[in-house]
């Protein structure tokens, strides 16, 4: 199986060595990712039972489902610092263990403050893993692959809403009462155990990066190792960043944080409150519940890979996210304006979502192309930082929103205006900043 396009390679061997590379991480990598969202973001589903049973508002789950990123950004740049530390296996694998444990105590929630002390340590426990596992393709792929390969990890997010609505809808559908325990509890346990076996599998499976992959030849080794040397040589000598200290002074990237945290407000204000959405459009079985919520996902996953491809290809980054983020906002419009109308509304959602996860995806090549070394790592962790507090804010203020006018469609335009001003944010970038400058192309390299 290809992953990579041949367009984006000066030779055969370099086609064939990126794909080799691929088919060992990105599939191992993508399943982590999508136990990860699906952790994360089942306590939507969850929600369509244990509210009346903990006597939780939609306020106050909209403040638990949001305070999971307060925890989360807390430990994001630390965390990235420590996997540079320790080495990525033993670290990702860490991490995937602790926060399986936690994911799979929720199951013992038994009124709104245990499921927020509960929510806020789950954060705490998967800080890292996100901007870790971009940290670590780093350490594979030279920048004109980036957008490529984080469009295929990011069909995590897409794949755990296709697989994980009508998984969740099945579990609380068919073992609810089972044993005596409701089926949002036996979704937490069966949604949260993979995340620990995940975990030691991961500690034996992933190398630290290719230069101790034996499954690699000496001569794929070296290749992969000498492309990405002389791509940081490049770097440093056109003055990027390389400390700590070079990402929190550069503006770039906090202008890039902003954006990304506007396109991770929407994405995660819809995962978590799209299972209500969807309820409120008069979908009230559980079951049928996950299968709708599949859809925009569903479309999403196709969007963002054919996004990510082209952006690669041409190597322009700027107008693509531009573009993205306008679907993005238009889609919430729709959606919002729609609300009576089951298919126009899911047609909105589908935009939401495609063009946010495909923005995001094109976004996350572009920290490469200004920092290295210990800047990368502090760069990407702080983006990732900032972004997720959308998490946190976006899922309250539509909890709160619902909670006082009874009308969620306010909710999404107010992330509509907010996707707007994300791709003023992105217009603004520089030039350099936004496209492949002082990185070799693919036919440069062949030189």
């Amino acid at each position: 199986m290809k992953f990579l396009t041949r367009s984006s390679f000066a030779n055969d061997a370099e086609y064939l060595t990126y794909n080799k590379v691929s088919r060992r991480l990105l599939p191992f990598l993508l399943l982590l990712y999508i136990i990860s969202f699906l952790d994360r973001v089942n306590v939507g589903f969850a929600k369509l039972q244990m509210s009346s049973e903990i006597g939780l508002s939609d306020a106050a789950f909209g403040l638990g489902a949001g305070i999971f990123f307060i925890g989360y950004a807390l430990f994001e740049i630390p965390s990235n610092l420590l996997l540079q530390r320790f080495g990525a296996k033993f670290w990702i694998a860490r991490i995937l263990v602790v926060w399986g444990i936690i994911s799979t105590a929720m199951c013992l929630v038994e009124s709104p403050t245990s499921f927020l002390v509960l929510r806020f340590l789950l954060g705490i426990a998967e800080a890292g893993f996100y901007p870790g596992v971009i940290l670590y393709l780093t350490y594979w792929y030279p920048l004109r692959l980036r957008s490529q390969v984080c469009s295929i990890f990011f069909l995590g997010v897409p794949l755990s809403g296709l697989i994980g609505g009508p998984l969740s809808g099945w579990i609380m559908h068919s073992l609810d009462g089972v044993w005596g325990h409701s089926g949002w509890q036996w979704m937490f346990v069966l949604e949260g155990g993979p995340a620990i076996l995940a975990g030691i599998f991961t500690y034996f499976y992933l190398d630290n990066g290719p230069r101790a992959a034996k499954w690699l030849s000496a001569e794929e080794r070296e290749l992969v190792a000498s492309t990405l040397d002389k791509e940081t040589a490049l770097q440093l000598r056109a003055g990027h960043g390389h400390k700590f200290m070079d990402a929190i002074r550069n503006g770039n990237v906090w202008q890039l944080a902003a954006a990304n945290f506007t396109l991770l407000s929407s994405i995660y204000g819809v995962s978590f409150w799209m299972p209500q959405i969807v309820k409120d459009l008069g979908v009230t079985n559980v079951l049928s519940n996950g299968l709708l919520t599949a859809v925009p996902f569903g479309i999403a996953a196709i969007g963002m890979v054919l996004v990510g491809q082209h952006s690669d290809k041409t190597g322009e980054r700027r107008w693509h996210m531009i573009w993205c983020t306008l679907v993005a906002a238009a889609g919430m419009l729709i959606s919002g304006a729609n609300a009576g109308s089951p298919v126009l509304s899911l047609i909105g959602l589908s935009m939401a979502a495609t063009g946010a996860l495909a923005g995001i995806a094109v976004m996350w090549a572009l920290p490469g192309a200004i920092l290295t070394g210990a800047a990368a790592a502090a760069g990407i962790a702080l983006m990732a930082t900032i972004g997720n507090l959308g998490g946190y804010l976006a899922p309250y203020m539509m909890g709160l929103v619902k909670q006082r006018t009874a009308h969620l469609e306010y909710g999404l335009y107010t992330m509509a205006i907010s996707l707007l001003v994300g791709a003023i944010i992105i217009y603004f970038l520089p030039k350099t900043v936004a496209a492949n400058k002082g990185v070799p192309s693919a036919r440069k390299s062949a030189a």
